[in-house]
């Protein structure tokens, strides 16, 4: 019965979209990710995915984030089910999505999540063919990555189309976040790298911390880095996170929230949201099974 029940809301679904969008989707799948925990990495893809459903995307968060699994938490809801249970329950993945306000999908962390990325060939393959059902379903995939970078962690993190790396102005988490540019470069060069200047205390340093670490890159690793945006440091955000409403929807007029939607503005403006015809789930799928077989 649950399976017949998946099967008519996957076809439900894809009606819908079909509906919407008559062209075929080409999903993008983004890494979000820091180089030390506690820089807001998690709340800036909340408010950031809340404001690209505003546009009329499709927006999908995959909470990754091992041992602080939190997307749930920050958009208020109580989800039944997590992506470990898609795992260890031979679960549908559309039995996992739980939708939020403004129709933003979002799939639960859940404890457990270190299993996941060392899953057995039986289980793997069925995580494969999930992700393989959410093809042209959604524009953009954001995988909600945990702090700093762990040998399983690195095969999601390097198959993905692009990768949003969230810093703050503080030395520790430049530093850091250099450092996560400088693996992810040594991997792959060719995999673009999206800079989020997160809890800035003025433009001025936002456009000073990442002018620096552009030069960094730049000068030692030969890497460009797309500056994205600063969102300023305003206790709006953490009174937000205390009622556990996204500060895009509690303040929707509030300096934080009119930077996620500047930086919305400028990432659909500047092409770096198309994806071509090659760049979808399935190539997605298929570098992470070359990273799983070694």
């Amino acid at each position: 019965m649950n399976d017949q029940a998946d099967a008519l809301r996957q076809k439900m679904n894809r009606a819908k979209t079909l509906s919407q969008h008559p062209e075929k989707k080409h999903t993008k799948v983004i890494a979000v990710v820091s180089g030390k925990g506690g820089v807001g990495k998690s709340n800036f893809v909340v408010n950031f995915s809340l404001g690209l459903q505003k546009t009329g995307k499709k927006v999908l968060i995959i909470d990754l984030d091992i041992g602080m699994a939190n997307i749930d938490i920050l958009l208020g809801h109580t989800s039944r089910y997590s992506f470990v249970d898609m795992i260890e329950r031979d679960m549908s993945i559309w039995s996992v999505i739980e939708t939020a306000e403004e129709g933003l999908s979002y799939i639960a962390g859940g404890s457990a999540l270190n299993d996941v990325f060392e899953m057995d060939k039986e289980k793997a393959d069925f995580f494969y063919r999930q992700l393989q059902s959410l093809e042209s379903e959604f524009d953009y995939i954001f995988l909600d990555m945990g702090a700093g970078i762990t040998s399983n962690s690195s095969h999601f993190l390097l198959s993905c189309h692009d990768i949003f790396l969230v810093t703050t102005p503080e030395p520790t988490s430049i530093t850091d976040a250099y450092g996560m540019v400088k693996y992810i470069t040594l991997q792959d060069a060719t995999l673009p790298v999206t800079m989020i200047v997160n809890r800035a205390y003025s433009t001025k340093e936002g456009s000073h911390t990442s002018s620096n670490m552009l030069t960094v890159t730049k000068r030692f690793l030969n890497k460009d880095i797309f500056y994205l945006a600063s969102i300023p440091d305003d206790d709006v955000v953490r009174k937000a996170v205390r009622a556990q409403k996204p500060f895009v929807l509690y303040s929707p007029r509030s300096k934080p929230a009119t930077a996620v939607t500047a930086a919305v503005r400028k990432y659909l403006k500047t092409g770096r949201h198309d994806i071509k015809s090659e760049g979808s789930i399935s190539s997605f799928i298929s570098k992470l099974k070359g990273f799983m077989k070694n």
